[in-house]
């Protein structure tokens, strides 16, 4: 196994984003950010932007998972190719693309992606939807599996709370018990990422409630005014 992919096992990946408009949209604070989880104890930082992830990888000493988001709708985390290869000269220690079955907009299928970076000896984590991704994922030689899309099914497939999708990530991690297999989505608390590893999960993915003020003060501010 790649040294980088055995360091994570057991430990915590923090998602550093803004969304756009935000005061902390820039590469800059995104940056200090970072080496401020890395201070706290984070295994790698997960980020995207070509600038963003540019400006991480030269503050922080471990590793960086790219991605790059093109739109808003279906495939739109490193949905191509040329996306893919541009994290990587950006600095990105592994690239993180969406693994579901979804049109994608150059028209190529997952595997006409990953085929080409895999010979490259590129590292892939695969961002999943369902269990039928996740073993899609598997079979292509991704890295890293993820259940980072599994709050975006229909809500008629799913009855997720706001909590983690421990369900399938102990349905991935019983089917591939030797592969990394990664928590990500709703981890909200402490307690959450430690019942994710408790599932087997071999690390857990942290962002909005480590990186995104905005929305822990509203947290705060909607339980003091129930």
């Amino acid at each position: 196994m790649n040294p980088i992919i055995e360091s994570l096992k057991g430990r915590l990946i923090v998602s550093v984003q803004a969304y756009p408009g935000e005061p902390l949209r820039t590469p800059e604070h995104m940056a200090a950010m970072s080496r401020a989880c890395e201070l706290g104890g984070a295994a790698a930082i997960r980020c995207q932007g070509l600038s963003d992830i540019a400006a991480i990888k030269g503050r922080v000493e471990i590793p960086v998972i790219g991605l790059w988001k093109d739109g808003h709708e279906g495939v739109y985390i490193t949905p191509t190719l040329r996306h893919a290869r541009a994290c990587i000269a950006a600095g990105a220690d592994i690239v993180a693309i969406d693994a579901t079955d979804r049109p994608r907009p150059d028209g190529k299928t997952l595997e006409d992606t990953v085929r080409p970076l895999k010979e490259e000896g590129i590292l892939l984590m695969a961002d999943c939807m369902t269990i039928e991704d996740i073993r899609r994922a598997v079979k292509l030689g991704f890295d890293l599996v993820s259940t980072t899309l599994s709050h975006n099914k229909p809500a008629i497939e799913t009855t997720l709370d706001e909590g983690p999708d421990l369900p399938l990530l102990r349905q991935a991690t019983s089917e591939f018990p030797n592969l990394p297999i990664i928590c990500e989505g709703h981890v909200h608390t402490p307690a959450e990422g430690r019942a994710a590893i408790d599932a087997g999960a071999w690390a857990v993915v942290v962002g909005t409630a480590i990186t995104h003020p905005t929305s822990v003060t509203s947290w705060f501010k909607a339980a003091l005014e129930e």
